[in-house]
């Protein structure tokens, strides 16, 4: 019991006089011992990636989870040490609706048929997605929160421990000051010179071990750099890979309801209205995305084992020809098809029985195949 006053009581006195120590520091009334511009430039490097640690870390599980109830959920759930319930995407729940409409409405009408294609689509990309967001957690997330609950706890408890150390040592210099300031008036012994003395040296050495310590923690951030690069370049490449499977899965979406609408609305005109996204350049890197088209398909406009459409014989229809608007360059892969130019006009329409992701292009005396994705249909 007298063991445990007396330590309680020692604890009680250093940390009165740290906090005497640190008063006199902040009011200027102490010297304080300052770390090297080293340790310093380590600090602030550790403290930033920190700070980005988080608002990458915080920004990235919006993305995944734009529902902040949701996010909530799952939170509460990995602090529970619990298991997330599996959760119905976005696409899937929509898929659901318009298989539901169809099977209301009629399967066989075109409507019904077109709502069965497009929810088979849609169940697909949400399943993508969530495939996505279980790869993005484990390769991106998890590192990211390990770092921060884990190796910065470390980084911290010893930062706090190496400030006590700092004002443990300038409390001891500021004592052997003192000492030697009352021997010079030969108002003090010279013991108490010596006991000051010998606690600075104790405080020395607890210092610089601390500071050790410390210092290779925080060296310790460039292996944290480099795996999160690794872990960064992971995230990358399975959001690629999401996408590619997206873009896979649209574009099958496209050529059936191409089709279909060919066969409902006869005569009109096959493409869409709206600018299409830039094709995907086929200098990106070797990554499991790399399966993903780079631009419409290479086919002729008639069906494989069909004669080749000769384009001299190809005549404008009475009705259905449009102008378009050239969205990126295209160059010619054979002369069946029709260079481009960004930004210029040219006149489209579309042949019976042609593939839907691409048009007859006509530009003066010349005329081609051109890639629908290329081009802003114009009203």
């Amino acid at each position: 019991m007298d063991f445990n006053m007396k330590k309680l009581a020692s604890d009680a006195g250093i940390f009165f006089t740290r906090a005497v120590q640190f008063t006199e520091e902040k009011f200027g009334q102490a010297e304080k011992t300052e770390l090297d511009a080293h340790f310093e430039n380590l600090l602030a490097r550790a403290d930033s990636t920190k700070n980005w640690t988080e608002k990458i870390l915080r920004q990235t599980e919006v993305l995944l989870q734009p529902n902040p109830s949701a996010r909530v959920e799952e939170f509460l759930y990995e602090k529970l040490d619990r298991k997330v319930p599996s959760r119905v995407t976005n696409g899937e729940l929509l898929a659901q609706y318009m298989a539901e409409a169809a099977s209301e409405l009629g399967p066989t009408t075109p409507y019904g048929k077109t709502l069965i294609k497009v929810a088979e689509a849609e169940k697909r990309l949400g399943a993508a997605e969530r495939d996505f967001i279980h790869t993005a957690s484990i390769n991106f997330l998890t590192p990211l929160r390990n770092f921060l609950e884990g190796d910065w706890k470390t980084i911290s408890k010893e930062r706090r421990l190496l400030q006590n150390r700092r004002l443990d040592l300038d409390a001891c210099k500021a004592r052997l000051k003192k000492a030697k300031a009352a021997e010079a008036k030969a108002t003090l012994w010279n013991d108490e010179v010596d006991k000051a003395e010998q606690e600075l040296r104790v405080a020395q050495t607890e210092f610089d071990r601390q500071a050790e310590v410390t210092r290779l923690l925080l060296e310790g951030i460039s292996s944290t750099h480099v795996n999160h690069l690794r872990c960064l370049h992971e995230f990358v490449e399975s959001q690629t890979t999401y996408y590619a499977q997206c873009y896979r899965h649209m574009l099958d979406l496209q050529k059936q309801l191409g089709s279909s609408q060919g066969a409902i609305f006869p005569g009109t005109f096959v493409g869409t209205t709206e600018p299409a996204s830039p094709p995907l350049s086929s200098t990106s890197p070797t990554t499991t995305a790399a399966t993903m088209p780079v631009g419409p398909s290479g086919a002729g406009l008639a069906p494989p084992g069909e004669a080749a459409l000769r384009l001299e014989e190809v005549a404008p229809p009475a009705s259905g020809t449009r102008k378009a608007r050239v969205l990126y360059d295209y160059e010619a892969a054979d002369s069946s098809e029709l260079a481009l130019l960004a930004d210029e006009l040219i006149t489209v329409y579309s042949l019976p029985g042609m593939d839907p992701d691409w048009l007859i292009g006509e530009r003066g005396n010349k005329k081609g195949k051109v890639p629908v994705t290329y081009l802003e249909l114009l009203s």
